[in-house]
């Protein structure tokens, strides 16, 4: 019973994010995200203009123009901190994905049997919280699971797991910033 239902609910948030991207990806942007300091501004192409006006649509006052210098969101791009998105795909790299959302800034991978042992598996989610580089803006979920028989079975994770990822992802955030002010 339980496992069908975080099946479905695993399901549903597998399609939000597929829905998510596939939506992501009607937009015409100008913007190339592979890093931050090759980002163009908007107002330079031809599809800029907007049935709201200059600017377009700002939701919840988190529009283009909060986005600000620096601030690694970027307008019209991911609505995240650029650097720690691509330091936890960095990080998590070795991990199937499930699902990555970068406008809503979490990242979901699939279960993960490490080959030394088969018998346990991970998954691991990532929630990117802040448009700036901070220390609390990203925070790591860890779930462990170990074989009893046919089935898998809810494992304790370690409690400093979660942190130790997190302290990875913003050391690689902070290592992708000082090469990109060079």
């Amino acid at each position: 019973m339980a496992m069908s239902k975080f099946a479905r609910i695993a399901r549903v948030a597998a399609a939000l994010g597929v829905a998510g991207l596939l939506l992501g990806a009607c937009e015409v942007s100008d913007i190339a995200y592979d890093t931050p300091d090759k980002r163009t501004r908007r107002g330079q192409g031809k599809y800029d203009q907007s049935i709201f006006g200059e600017g377009g649509f700002n939701f919840f006052g988190l529009g283009n123009k909060d986005a600000g210098e620096g601030s690694g969101g970027g307008p019209g791009g991911i609505s995240v901190n650029s650097y720690l998105w691509r330091a936890s795909l960095d990080t998590i790299q070795f991990m199937p994905l499930a699902s990555a959302d970068p406008f809503g800034g979490v990242i979901i991978t699939d279960w993960y049997a490490p080959p030394e042992t088969p018998a346990e598996r991970f998954k691991i989610n990532v929630y990117i919280l802040d448009r700036r580089l901070i220390a609390d803006g990203v925070r790591a979920a860890v779930f462990k699971q170990r074989q009893d028989g046919p089935a898998w079975v809810d494992a304790p994770v370690n409690a400093s797991t979660g942190t130790e990822l997190e302290n990875a992802i913003l050391t690689r955030a902070r290592q992708l910033r000082i090469a990109t002010a060079k």
